[in-house]
């Protein structure tokens, strides 16, 4: 009799350790997983929601009208691994009133960090520093080889002064940036106050910015918003960073600003497809610097991730305050 009552918990790939123990603790539960770290093939994701009153699912996981009837009238929750929630058919989801929990807060310090990593790498230029010392053409000191963009004295601008985006311009103020400026769908004096940071128009951050960090939320507003405008707008000795989603930037228009030297550098954590094709335009570049979008990708981040994605789903199984829920 007990069996009957277990509810079905659907988990699409590996989960950190701290979050498959609560899973494996919740003796009110019956955890189904998909064991490969592979995203999961479409027709197993549909077999393996069938029936589920819960699901927790990756930002791989796309989550549509399709796979909600597949799912069936039990699924209560879907809790996600991530901060994103593009993924999410929200409006179909909150028309069968299906509870949503995520993970923001906790992925926002390690996300800033590499943020700011991937802008050093990519203005210092070293890849390509690393790549002359493997190859021999570290002959000599010259003073103009290998010279990058530095930070001291510059304008920086932030698309999306989010939690991130605060994050990250918190971490660039050390370095002597003089001017800050933002850009998103409203002014936030409060969180500018602490940079001093001025609200502008998208294509003004353009023109006037030494760096761009795109940390925004990819919405129907964001979608290509940094386009072939966009790029004409910076400096031709300007550095662009994204670490939000690839779908933001309209990757075509940054290949041709990139290859003819209309923009200086690009540094990528995230790109359209994921991953980028191996022969993919981007990667013949010298000044574009791309990684596996491993901007949460620290071991305690990503158990922490795991952990309240756990909590999120049982709490809502259960009925309860989920401890991070999207308001739908």
């Amino acid at each position: 009799m007990r069996a009957a009552r277990l509810m079905k918990v659907f988990v699409t790939g590996p989960i950190p350790a701290e979050g498959r123990a609560a899973l494996a603790q919740a003796a009110d539960c019956e955890v189904e997983q998909w064991d490969s770290d592979d995203p999961i093939p479409r027709k197993d994701l549909e077999r393996g929601v069938a029936g589920a009153h819960g699901l927790l699912c990756r930002l791989t996981d796309h989550v549509d009208k399709k796979l909600l009837d597949a799912a069936g009238a039990n699924l209560k929750v879907i809790s996600t691994l991530s901060v994103g929630l593009d993924h999410l058919a929200l409006d179909e989801i909150q028309k069968r009133g299906i509870r949503v929990g995520y993970t923001p807060d906790v992925l926002t310090d390690a996300t800033a960090e590499l943020a700011v990593s991937l802008l050093l790498t990519t203005c210092r230029r070293l890849p390509e520093a690393i790549e002359e010392v493997k190859n021999g053409g570290w002959t000599s000191w010259n003073p103009l080889w290998m010279c990058g963009y530095g930070l001291s004295q510059s304008t920086v601008g932030i698309v999306g002064l989010g939690r991130i985006g605060q994050a990250i311009a918190r971490r660039l103020k050390p370095f002597g940036v003089q001017r800050f400026l933002y850009t998103g769908r409203q002014p936030r004096p409060q969180e500018a106050a602490e940079f001093q940071a001025e609200f502008v128009s998208t294509l003004q951050l353009a023109a006037e910015s030494d760096f761009i960090v795109v940390a925004c939320s990819l919405t129907p507003a964001t979608r290509g918003l940094c386009n072939k405008d966009f790029f004409q707008k910076m400096k031709n000795t300007a550095v662009f960073v994204n670490i939000s989603r690839g779908d933001v930037v309209n990757q075509e228009d940054l290949y041709q600003a990139l290859a003819s030297g209309q923009i200086a550098a690009a540094g990528l954590d995230v790109t359209t497809p994921e991953p980028l094709p191996t022969n993919h335009p981007l990667l013949t570049l010298k000044n574009c610097v791309i990684l596996p979008h491993i901007g949460s990708a620290t071991y305690k981040t990503r158990n922490t991730m795991s952990l309240l994605a756990a909590n999120n789903l049982l709490a809502g199984l259960r009925g309860e305050p989920m401890p991070s829920e999207l308001k739908l």
